[in-house]
């Protein structure tokens, strides 16, 4: 279509060309550029660490500069200053690396705007990624990179074992003792539980096929009832307290709210300790769509692949997504039709250096990881320059 596009142009060319000023001429060759380079774009089959996984991405050459800074989480400051010292024993010179304790409204917008800062990269939410922009357009137009969450799918189909993938469900919790503690459950559920919930690929969205949900249900409450609250250093248990207070209650308060609105708390639900932030792990079934806690986590059954498609991209996010299923149809049709950064076939948390790691639409934009990620810290420099009595010219 765009080189018939680019003919049409070439016939009518008198015509355009007196409408502007001959520009139609070069708005030819540029489509005929593009339409010969719209299959040439191609993904690559990368090596993970623990095992071949495919990914996808365009490598580029570019030129950058060297330093950076790093905000820390107020909440977390000690790991990002033990960071900075051990960059500093390293032999890193001053300056180079600069971690920065304070607040988003102070220390965070201070970043944002500094006309010296030429490049920010941002994780957090959507409303403060706008800020981000904002003050990044306002001040020298710094390229920005957002990594701004997601409401991930999870999709189990029902030719799977369901014992295998009510464990991967919990997989996640092990990773590093620090859960979720919220599952909620209408026709399924996930690894939501990791990093205390607070995970930005979370599988908040479970759909699985109602031919299994019973039996997905009754192997998830065994595993989840199996699990030890406590210590983190402690190699016996698999989920530590909340990062603070605020999250502590804020989880609480979700879990009254799923018994008000009628949801069935299948498990759990309550403090797991006298004193700290310590949860039971807690799944809630019946869940309808429209509980308040729907902003949160929502789970549903699907009946077909092309609705499970549907309602997977239902939402304004697109980080990742997990697909269960044996049937390699599937896996194409769901992999190239959902609408998200990453897709996760048959596992989850599936993270390598080498692979690419962003999102679509609301989620942000830019990559972590992988050589794409170099991307969005170097520039392109084009350099031309004649050359004269060349015997290759």
């Amino acid at each position: 279509m765009m080189l018939k596009f680019a003919d049409l142009i070439h016939q009518n060319m008198e015509e355009l060309a007196a409408l502007d000023s001959l520009d139609a001429g070069k708005l030819a060759e540029k489509l005929r550029y593009y339409a010969g380079a719209a299959d040439k774009i191609h993904g690559s089959t990368l090596l993970h660490a623990s095992g071949a996984h495919r990914g996808g991405g365009a490598y580029h050459p570019y030129e950058g500069g060297p330093r950076v800074g790093r905000r820390a989480d107020p909440s977390l400051p000690r790991p990002f200053g033990q960071a900075g010292w051990t960059f500093f024993l390293a032999g890193i010179p001053d300056g180079v690396l600069n971690v920065v304790t304070g607040y988003g409204h102070s220390a965070g917008a201070a970043i944002t705007s500094h006309m010296d800062i030429d490049k920010v990269s941002f994780t957090g939410s959507m409303e403060v990624g706008r800020l981000v922009m904002q003050a990044a357009a306002a001040s020298n137009l710094k390229p920005v990179t957002l990594e701004l969450g997601g409401k991930s799918p999870f999709i189990i189909f029902d030719d799977v074992d369901v014992d295998k993938v009510a464990a991967l469900a919990l997989r996640a919790i092990t990773y590093n003792k620090a859960n979720p503690i919220l599952i909620f459950v209408n026709h399924f559920i996930i690894p939501i539980l990791f990093n205390q919930g607070e995970i930005c690929v979370a599988g908040s969205r479970v759909f699985v096929q109602e031919g299994i949900y019973d039996a997905f249900v009754v192997k998830l409450l065994e595993k989840v009832e199996s699990l030890v609250v406590g210590d983190p250093f402690d190699p016996s248990v698999h989920q530590a307290t909340q990062v603070d207070e605020k999250q502590y209650n804020k989880i609480l308060s979700y879990i009254e709210i799923g018994k008000k609105e009628g949801a069935t708390l299948s498990t759990g639900g309550k403090p797991a300790a006298n004193k700290g932030y310590y949860i039971e792990p807690t799944i809630f079934t019946d869940v309808t769509d429209d509980v308040t806690y729907e902003i949160q986590v929502s789970n549903s059954v699907v009946w077909s692949v092309e609705e499970a498609i549907k309602r997977g991209n239902a939402t304004k996010y697109g980080l990742a997504a997990g697909v269960m299923t044996n049937d390699l149809n599937i896996v194409n049709t769901v992999s190239r039709s959902i609408r998200a950064g990453i897709v996760w076939i048959n596992c989850y948390f599936a993270f390598s250096d080498t692979l690419p790691y962003g999102g679509y639409k609301m989620s942000g934009f830019g990559r972590d990881m992988g050589m794409e990620s170099l991307e969005c810290c170097l520039q392109t420099k084009s350099v031309a320059m004649p050359i004269h009595n060349s015997p290759w010219l």
